[in-house]
């Protein structure tokens, strides 16, 4: 057992000694191939599970294959969308589904010999089955088993859901937006008026007076990057004039904007992780930095060691910046466009920061933060300097003639053809500090091993942070009710965790996924994000793994009593699966886990590139209460949110549709130029397998008659790791591993391949091109090859059953 300060210990104990979580150097990217664990012993599982993985011994506890020949190509694209009838029902949708019988083998073809055999043994099972029944309901005995047989019934204090759903319609019921409010205003009030450190403790509090019994706090001391206020400054080297990030002048004090309290690190223009230090050089209008951008600049400008001017937007941050270091930037001057932004928002003139770190502690990559472990010296994660400013002082620095977008909006251009020099000062203090993630859960009644999580995230005032988990906190509390008054149990372990240290760089989240990497890449079925779930009072904003889509569509229709089937069909609504800021990050991208997200927006389209979210702006309370009065959408995604957690945690099959995920592959590549012959055939090929497996083996496991305990249990593996097929090691900065999910709603083909295409432009080569689609076409056919096995499986099974 670790031993340590106590801010940084974090071992954890499991009484099943299969889970045991060392602390140990692990590589987050090291993500096997996902394998058929299908061979288990049912007896052996269900003596050893148990379920005290999540008590660390330093935290704060509270116990209350190919198909033959050559493939068709000349297949039918199809929307990936949802039906309305179920992903069963989707199968005879298509014009071009017929059923696919599988070849039997030849112990099928028995000999009349066999035949008698079995028929003589089935009627001798009955006749002792009718005996033992018959004598068992004499005696009127209780039910007793032998000492070394373990059954996956309930607990005596605990039963199973029922197979019509009351428990599940009696929590998402009991969910109010008056009680979603009062937690609300009470964690609004505490952030407002206490220290940085003690929102977690809090939030333990409310969670106990919920009902939750089973909390505790997780310790981990990471490296933060704070800002230095005094240090940072823009300098005109020709005037002599010296700026503040703000727009202000050097012999102004700083002020903390909006009146909120001066001690609070998160008060100013700074970027989070970025080099320090100073520049004097040229600055250089790249306008969004993109490759068409840089392409231009770079036939006509040399830009080594000079200062790029940079709009946010259009692409993730992190690519755009890796795009301006291999260009031969020395430092880059980030703004926010004033017609990129709301009219009434003017964005650029408030106070932000961006974080530069992808995720985790950069002191430890790729293995948790814990007492006593190895800590790398890696302040920054960049050598560029990097420094957020403001709109008013963008349009200095440029001299600029504000060009009309036509809309009445004035984009900021340079005009002067000479560039003006300044010195650039980056200052940043590194420092460790502990933060604090609150892990609760309800253990399963049948597979308490599976785990489906659910997530918010908390921080300090400055921080929006208090709507996500307001409407976690009444979805425990009616949970709990539930089981409180019924002694219900779902099927499977619920995990609620609020994460700490989000702003930096998905911190807690991350920390706590490399600690709990092994068990979660085999037990963590799926993850429910809650994250700015209210940022307007228009369109409800899904976004959804391609393997949830039906699930999450089936949710929304029943909640809003409609029969959308596509998207564009749905007023007020859009389902995609498209790349979202938050904690899903290390779910998605490092563990391959299905994953969801419900929030509402402006009803009005984005005006912006996207990507603007990346600036992390200073929130006020006020706004979510003005967007919604009575919190009626609070209530809305609460119960949407319910329902897909207790959805997922209950229903025997899970539920998802591995034919969706088939779908998007092919839309993804409908349209597309790189796409060769081998990797259309691929994707044929997948969709057929897909299709076999929804249709003879998912649908016979939804029928009770049918179902047997082994085949269930295999089959739920089969689909809970499909998506893990689909993660790349080598994807650009900022963009998904996981290539399922594309950039943005302006494309549905794969992000990956997009970029790669436009790299070759700056490299004159085709060499990254090459590897990504090598990396891509491995994917798909990894998927189908990992559904074939589990058919085969299956029908080796089936075989054997028959034989004997």
């Amino acid at each position: 057992m670790l031993s340590a300060k106590k801010s940084s210990e974090m071992a954890y104990q499991k009484v099943d000694q299969r889970f045991r979580v060392h602390t140990q150097d692990v590589d987050a990217e090291e993500l096997p191939v996902p394998s058929l664990d299908l061979e288990w012993d049912m007896e052996k599982e269900l003596e050893e599970s148990g379920f005290h993985g999540f008590e660390p011994d330093h935290s704060s506890q509270h116990h209350l294959g190919n198909s033959a020949g050559s493939p068709d190509l000349d297949f039918e694209f199809m929307q990936p969308s949802a039906s309305p009838r179920g992903r069963f029902a989707r199968l005879e949708e298509e014009s071009d589904y017929v059923a696919h019988p599988r070849q039997g083998s030849k112990n099928q073809q028995g000999s009349f010999t066999n035949i008698v055999k079995l028929f003589v043994a089935g009627f001798i099972i009955f006749i002792c089955g009718f005996l033992i029944g018959y004598y068992g309901r004499k005696s009127n005995s209780k039910h007793t088993l032998p000492n070394n047989i373990t059954t996956p019934m309930p607990s005596a204090t605990s039963t199973a859901v029922s197979d019509d759903g009351t428990e599940l319609q009696n929590i998402v019921q009991a969910i109010e937006g008056d009680s979603i409010r009062r937690f609300f205003r009470n964690l609004t009030q505490f952030a407002a008026e206490s220290d940085q450190g003690s929102s977690a403790a809090h939030i333990m509090e409310q969670w106990t007076a919920s009902g939750l019994t089973e909390i505790c706090l997780v310790n981990y001391t990471v490296l933060l990057s704070l800002p230095d206020a005094d240090q940072n400054k823009i300098i005109l080297t020709n005037s002599s004039q010296c700026f503040r990030p703000n727009g202000q002048r050097c012999g102004t004090l700083p002020s903390a904007p909006h009146g909120t309290k001066e001690k609070h690190d998160l008060l100013y223009f700074y970027a989070a992780y970025s080099a320090k230090g100073s520049l004097e050089t040229e600055i250089i209008d790249v306008q969004y930095g993109t490759i068409d951008d840089l392409l231009q600049l770079q036939s006509s400008t040399n830009v080594t060691k000079k200062i790029a001017l940079i709009k946010l937007g259009k692409a993730p941050l992190l690519y755009k910046l890796s795009l301006l270091l291999e260009a031969g930037f020395g430092g880059a001057l980030v703004y926010i466009d004033p017609c990129d932004s709301p009219p009434e928002e003017k964005l650029g003139d408030e106070t932000f920061w961006i974080s530069l770190n992808p995720g985790g502690d950069p002191s430890t990559p790729g293995y948790p933060s814990i007492g006593g472990i190895f800590r790398e010296d890696q302040a920054n994660v960049t050598s560029l300097l990097v420094q957020p400013i403001a709109t008013s002082l963008a349009k200095e620095l440029l001299s600029s003639t504000e060009k009309t977008n036509g809309n009445g909006c004035f984009h900021l251009t340079n005009s002067s053809a000479v560039s003006k020099t300044i010195r650039l000062e980056v200052a940043t203090v590194s420092e460790y500090r502990t933060i604090q993630n609150v892990i609760g859960y309800l253990k399963g009644s049948i597979n308490p091993d599976k785990y489906v999580i659910v997530g918010s995230h908390h921080g300090n005032s400055e921080e929006l942070w208090t709507s996500s988990t307001s409407i976690l906190t009444e979805v425990i509390r009616s949970v709990m009710s539930q089981v409180q008054k019924k002694k219900w149990r779902p099927n499977r372990t619920i995990l609620f965790c609020s994460w700490g240290g989000s702003v930096f760089g998905k911190i807690g989240s991350h920390e706590w996924a490399e600690e709990m990497k092994h068990v979660l890449q085999s037990n963590a079925v799926a993850y429910i994000n809650l994250y700015k779930p209210v940022m307007g009072n228009g369109i409800l904003n899904t976004v959804v793994s391609p393997s949830l889509r039906q699930l999450a569509t089936d949710v929304t229709n029943k909640r809003f009593s409609l029969n959308c089937t596509r998207q564009e069909n749905c007023s007020g609504r859009k389902i995609n699966s498209v790349q979202v800021e938050g904690n899903s990050d290390v779910f998605i991208n490092h563990l391959g886990v299905p994953t969801v997200q419900f929030a509402y927006q402006d009803t009005k389209p984005s005006m912006g590139p996207g990507f603007l979210s990346e600036a992390l702006l200073l929130n006020d309370a006020s706004l979510v209460e003005a967007f919604d009065p009575n919190f009626n959408l609070h209530e809305t995604i609460a119960k949407l949110t319910a329902e897909m957690i207790l959805r997922i945690a209950n229903e025997p099959v899970l539920p998802f549709s591995v034919l969706d995920v088939a779908l998007e592959i092919q839309e993804k590549l409908k349209d597309d130029n790189i796409a060769s012959e081998q990797m259309l055939g691929l994707a044929s090929m997948l969709r057929e397998t897909a299709q076999l497996f929804q249709s003879d083996e998912m649908r016979p496991a939804n029928d009770p008659e049918e179902r047997d305990p082994a085949h269930l249990r295999m089959l739920n593996d089969v689909l809970q790791n499909l998506e893990k097929n689909f993660l790349i090691h080598h994807a650009p900065p900022g963009y998904y591993r996981n290539i399922l999910y594309h950039l943005n709603e302006s494309s549905r083909q794969f992000s990956v391949l997009k970029e790669a295409v436009n790299h070759c432009k700056l490299q004159k080569t085709n060499q990254t091109l090459s590897k990504i689609v090598s990396l891509v076409r491995n994917s798909i056919r990894s998927a189908q090859v990992y559904l074939k096995t589990g058919l085969d499986v299956f029908e080796n099974i089936q075989n054997t059953k028959i034989t004997n």
